[in-house]
């Protein structure tokens, strides 16, 4: 089936985080089964932190994230099941794990200026025959110029795909457009978009990303995602199919799974709460809401006041230690 886009269902792994990491076998295989028949092309499963994840300090799965990635292998007929890895959480062996079981690609994840750290995992996903794509994150913490040069290294290094991720959602279309046109002049494999929806822009910077020349998009069905979740797939598939850009996926089939099976799990509705909203003001990591509200209440302080001075100090994602050291500093003060 033509496809002008190519999507990449990320709720079972982004919608971790708001899930706290407590996915069962059963909600995957059902999230999966549905994604499936709607002609979902890739699905992406893991801890919110990707491979690894599942420790103390990102927050303990469930379920074994290995056992969701086999049911979800398991179940997909047609779809193919990614994997996220962030080197410094991952190892290779979690890599040949995932691909023993029978992951098609792993997105190999890094901050936006540290591109060289992908190398390992994404030479040893290429020697496993993976897709690999190089997942740079917290785009909206470098310029154009320096997003260019960062995803040439992924590329040398054996990237099928470069992908700008606004991870805090903090991104205004004109922006996403200037990187995703720079990096269209100067590399050769598609472009890819990853949005946040913390300042209720998720579907707008994928469309901006689209003109721009981006050729695969990151969807969460109902929004289930880290912070105020990522483009909405549902919503997106059908803005898509107003504007005669052929998805493959099937328009009813992927508003019931979002109605059927997904709403019905959801801890809360995924809306762009004040918390969500700092972080997009902020620029701060997604993932770090949760984590900011668990310090806010412990130490009597304001989520707000956490992620606004965690913004001022640019924290990238693996620095969730630092929200308690904050919050510890503004309970002093």
């Amino acid at each position: 089936m033509k496809r002008d886009v190519i999507l990449t269902e990320v709720a079972l792994r982004d919608g971790s985080h708001a899930m706290r990491h407590q996915f069962t076998e059963a909600q995957v295989r059902a999230a999966v089964a549905g994604l499936d028949a709607a002609n979902i092309p890739y699905i992406e499963v893991a801890h919110g932190d990707g491979l690894g994840g599942s420790t103390i300090q990102y927050g303990r799965s469930l379920k074994d994230e290995f056992k969701l990635i086999e049911a979800a292998v398991e179940t997909a007929k047609h779809a193919k099941i990614a994997v996220l890895s962030l080197p410094g959480i991952a190892t290779k062996p979690d890599i040949k794990r995932a691909a023993d079981l029978g992951v098609s690609m792993v997105r190999v994840a890094t901050h936006v200026t540290e591109a060289d750290v992908s190398l390992k995992h994404l030479a040893y996903a290429k020697e496993l025959g993976l897709e690999t794509v190089g997942f740079l994150m917290m785009s909206h913490m470098a310029e154009s110029r320096e997003i260019v040069e960062q995803a040439k290294i992924m590329v040398n290094g054996g990237a099928d795909v470069i992908y700008i991720v606004d991870s805090a959602g903090a991104l205004l279309p004109n922006q996403v457009m200037d990187r995703v046109q720079a990096l269209k002049q100067e590399i050769a494999v598609p472009i890819g978009f990853h949005a946040h929806n913390n300042l209720s822009l998720a579907v707008a910077n994928s469309l901006a990303a689209i003109e721009a020349g981006a050729e695969r998009i990151d969807g969460s069905i109902r929004c289930l995602g880290a912070g105020a979740g990522n483009t909405q797939t549902e919503v997106f598939v059908s803005v898509l199919d107003k504007m005669a850009i052929q998805t493959g996926v099937d328009l009813y089939k992927i508003m019931d799974v979002a109605e059927e099976i997904i709403a019905p799990i959801l801890p809360q509705p995924q809306e762009i709460t004040r918390g969500s909203l700092v972080l997009g003001y902020a620029g701060v990591y997604s993932s770090f809401l949760l984590h900011a509200q668990k310090a806010a209440e412990k130490f009597g302080v304001d989520s707000r006041d956490i992620l606004m001075e965690i913004g001022r100090r640019k924290a990238v994602g693996g620095q969730e230690d630092m929200i308690l050291e904050v919050a510890a500093e503004l309970q002093k003060a």
